[in-house]
């Protein structure tokens, strides 16, 4: 005798289910993909979708296993569906708890390069009138260990921040010492063009772990071409000074991120050659931003999101295509989607945060001691709208601060499961809020989503990723591996 029933007496033959909250988005005429509140998802043909939603969809079809195993539905009596979804909506918003971790300090906006899409209102080298002083410094560090986050994260920005390396040291070895007492998780960080890079400054960076973040445009004519400077030799010292850093600071130490200028459009195989040729695992094809000398050089006018759409698809097809040729190499724009989509987890990268990371994740500190909730906040007030100023380290305490109405307001209109159409949307669940951004082009921190660019950009991402993943196996395999590897 069998020791087990048949499957029919374990199963639900009547078709009695519940809907659980979902949203859904064509993909081509055919066929659908509906989303959940934690992200999970699935593609229905349009008929299955219609007989899910009209109940009629029987115990027996695959698709019904699939979409109560993903939540989607649930049978009478399930209680460990609405379990589940509540437990993964907690794991979700986990990091909201750890509050900032990310404290950037702008040490000096000196720069020895003239970069025409710069964000940051960028001085001449030899106005020290713009160096961050000791004095603010240590207000600054006073903010940092305030956080009740576990890890800390220092990031130096300018300018070219080694134009004032004194001051880095500075905080550096005052972080440390300070973190004896407070044993935090702490991490420092330079983003440097590396041409200023000594072996002194590399060898401090060795010994107290610091990370460097460069760029890297391209090739040699397009980098030179984007990031100018006296001597027409960006390429050259940061060649130089890659070599020189991994050889101090050690290989893993260095990484590069590009911008996409005008000029970078239709050279994106050119690019990404030129990040493998130098040893890097992945790139950032990284839009640019509405702000400083972008606007005002009119790089950012000079192309759409449907153009960098364009530069972003065919740039992840060729990355693929040298996966699929056992070159490891990652988009890191595509991974970060790729986390919210096939995990549980939620990266944390600032402008895919839901409410927005602005203040709660990252906050900077300028070089004048004020306080803004976001690098945007601060490349926007030197464009003259101080909505995003939070205080001043001189003037104001940790709670007048982060309780600032400005930014709670920001974040209170920018939680999406609330906005309207961001509410509607399948994409919901993967997306973030920028309301520095929307505020910047549209004069309110929830914005005109059908206008939104950020939303455009997102939505037109996700649904191409989606159509991959549906169309190819062996390419949804490297997304996996991407995101295991994050």
């Amino acid at each position: 005798m069998s020791k087990f029933q048949p499957i029919t007496c374990y199963t639900n033959q009547t078709s009695q289910y519940e809907l659980l909250p979902f949203r859904f988005e064509a993909l081509g005429d055919d066929d659908v993909v509906v989303t959940n509140a934690v992200g999970e998802f699935s593609f229905l043909p349009r008929p299955k979708l219609e007989d899910l939603v009209a109940h009629r969809l029987p115990p027996s079809d695959p698709y019904y296993s699939r979409l109560r195993a993903k939540h989607f539905l649930r049978e009478s009596g399930d209680q460990a569906a609405l379990e589940l979804l509540a437990l993964k909506t907690r794991t979700k918003y986990a990091n909201l708890r750890n509050f900032t971790n990310l404290h950037l300090f702008v040490v000096t906006l000196r720069c020895d390069h003239s970069c025409q899409y710069c964000q940051v209102s960028r001085q001449s080298e030899d106005k020290a009138a713009f160096d961050m002083t000791r004095e603010t410094a240590e207000k600054g560090l006073d903010i940092v260990f305030r956080s009740p986050n576990q890890a800390i994260k220092i990031e130096f920005q300018g300018g070219e921040p080694l134009l004032n390396f004194d001051l880095i040291r500075y905080i550096v070895e005052k972080a440390e010492k300070r973190n004896q007492t407070e044993s935090r998780n702490l991490q420092f960080v330079i983003t440097t063009t590396l041409a200023l890079a000594t072996d002194e400054m590399l060898e401090f960076c060795r010994d107290h772990g610091i990370f460097l973040s460069s760029s890297l445009d391209g090739p040699e004519d397009l980098h030179n071409k984007n990031r100018p400077r006296p001597g027409r030799d960006s390429h050259a010292r940061f060649v130089a000074g890659l070599q020189r850093a991994r050889d101090i600071v050690g290989y893993d130490g260095v990484s590069a991120l590009m911008t996409t200028s005008p000029s970078s459009l239709g050279r994106v195989k050119d690019i990404i050659d030129e990040y493998v040729k130098h040893g890097f695992d992945g790139i950032f094809l990284r839009h640019l931003s509405p702000y400083g000398f972008a606007l005002k050089t009119k790089s950012y006018q000079a192309y759409n999101v449907e153009r960098w759409l364009e530069f972003y698809k065919e740039g992840l097809d060729y990355i693929l295509e040298l996966n699929k040729q056992g070159i490891r190499f990652t988009e890191y724009y595509s991974s970060l989607l790729l986390t919210k989509m096939l995990t549980a987890n939620d990266p944390g990268f600032v402008d895919l945060m839901n409410p927005s990371g602005a203040g709660i994740a990252a906050v900077v500190f300028n070089y004048d001691g004020d306080v803004y909730a976001s690098d945007e906040s601060r490349m926007l007030h030197e464009m003259g709208d101080s909505t995003f100023r939070l205080g001043n380290l001189a003037k104001n305490t940790y709670e007048e601060i982060f309780t600032a109405d400005n930014l709670l307001t920001a974040l209170e209109d920018s939680f999406t499961s609330s906005v309207p159409m961001c509410s509607d949307c399948a994409f919901e669940p993967w997306c973030g809020a920028d309301p520095v951004f929307h505020h910047a082009m549209h004069g309110d921190a929830v914005g005109r989503k059908p206008e939104s660019e950020f939303c455009k950009r997102m939505m037109g991402a996700s649904k191409y990723l989606l159509n991959i993943m549906r169309t190819d196996q062996e390419a949804e395999e490297i997304f996996m591996q991407w995101v295991n590897r994050c």
